[in-house]
């Protein structure tokens, strides 16, 4: 199948009982049982079933079906927000004394939290230019995880999937990959090497900005060394699912990082759709980019879709013709990137991205308020830069939008 036909049909199945075409919304915390022993043998993993809303439930198990459908893995587990599933995708893993390499260009969230683990003896080094020796350079005794996002937000720079994951393996370290800026429409970063994938399914897979959510996808490739990663060994009967079931059995059901029954319903409405809407939201920000590229009022335009961008080449590489829909500009003082933001009648002043609106933001001043200089300088993060998350809108009107908004200051 191709894309948008997997999307439909890939673990998509009608309900046993009443035929309905859409998974129902289970919205029950708990789920009965006809005797004492049967409920046992689910908490004993014995038999198959649902027990609590906290540790499974049925329509997210078939949301976390369709997205380990989507991104090519072995299985999924679905948290209630991609900061959470970030969170538990790492902690499922360290201890106090390891350490992280991570790309410099993420999310201010995300370098927010590498932070905060700090305070549990979990150390993060940041790489700053992203080539594969670079990481490898980094790379200690300490070592447990590399962690990048494809696209960098907002940095937008690109990371180049298999040649870091060779130099992951080559030290027997696990390459995690946050798909969130591209989704799988993009790229399927397990295809090109990485062994755990998350996604903020807030953004493009729901596309509506109506729920919260995160995914993290195993693709049960990686050779698990118990020796370095001692908290698996328990779970080593498990073979390939050692590390989903670890997460199930621990941090994930015990930090209570659950998704919603409804949300996982309304994220099964939008996957459906992922593959239309990024098509022309991709298209759109190219479109969009070049605009603004050319355009006087504007200092320096960043898209991976553009051959001015550093990371263009990469990208191309790795990508199959679309490069995303996210830009960034600036407008040579932060003065000017607000004037201009206010100015803009259909792009909304939002600290999101993937609705099917236009969304701008001033990243400096909001979701890197909490960042030191010297992370906001290796994030591409400046004082006059502009976020665009590029909607559905007709690329016309955003144009027009963007040069009426320009031309007045």
């Amino acid at each position: 199948m191709n894309f948008n036909t997997a999307l439909l049909h890939n673990n998509a199945f009608a309900d046993e009982k009443t035929g309905a075409t859409l998974t129902p919304i289970y919205q029950s915390s708990a789920f009965s049982y006809q005797t004492a022993e049967e409920l046992e043998k689910v908490f004993n993993h014995q038999l198959p079933g649902f027990s609590y809303s906290r540790i499974n439930n049925p329509t997210v198990e078939a949301f976390e079906k369709r997205m380990t459908s989507l991104e090519g893995g072995l299985v999924s587990v679905a948290c209630a927000s991609g900061m959470a599933a970030i969170t538990n995708a790492i902690l499922n893993i360290l201890k106090s004394g390891d350490e992280i390499i991570s790309s410099a260009g993420i999310f201010g969230g995300t370098i927010d939290l590498f932070s905060d683990l700090e305070s549990f003896g979990i150390h993060t080094v940041y790489v700053k230019d992203g080539t594969s020796e670079e990481y490898e350079d980094k790379i200690t005794k300490k070592t447990k995880l590399i962690f990048a996002e494809v696209i960098g937000n907002p940095k937008l720079d690109v990371l180049d999937i298999q040649e870091v994951a060779k130099v992951a393996h080559r030290h027997q370290i696990p390459l995690f990959v946050d798909n969130t800026s591209t989704t799988a429409f993009v790229i399927k970063p397990i295809a090109s090497g990485a062994d755990i994938v998350i996604n903020s399914s807030t953004k493009y897979i729901n596309g509506s900005g109506n729920s919260i959510s995160g995914v993290i996808t195993d693709s049960g490739k990686f050779k698990w060394d118990f020796s370095r990663y001692p908290g698996l060994q328990k779970y080593g009967k498990f073979g390939e699912f050692c590390f989903a079931a670890k997460l199930r059995n621990g941090l994930f059901r015990n930090t209570g990082a659950c998704l919603s029954p409804f949300n996982a319903y309304l994220n099964l409405l939008g996957l459906e759709t992922l593959g239309i809407r990024m098509e022309r939201q991709c298209k759109n920000a190219f479109f969009l980019a070049q605009f603004l590229k050319d355009n006087q009022g504007i200092t320096e335009v960043n898209y991976p879709g553009l051959e001015s961008s550093p990371d263009h080449g990469t990208a191309k590489r790795q990508f199959h013709g679309y490069y995303g829909a996210i830009l960034t500009f600036r407008a040579g003082t932060k003065e000017r990137a607000f004037k201009i933001m206010n100015q803009l009648k259909y792009a909304i002043i939002a600290a999101n991205i993937g609705d099917t609106k236009c969304l701008v933001i001033h990243p400096e001043s909001t979701i890197y308020a909490n960042s030191n200089k010297e992370e906001k300088i290796n994030a591409g993060v400046y004082d006059d830069l502009v976020r665009v998350s590029v909607g559905l809108e007709d690329i016309d009107d955003l144009i027009h939008d963007f040069e009426q908004a320009i031309a007045l200051i």
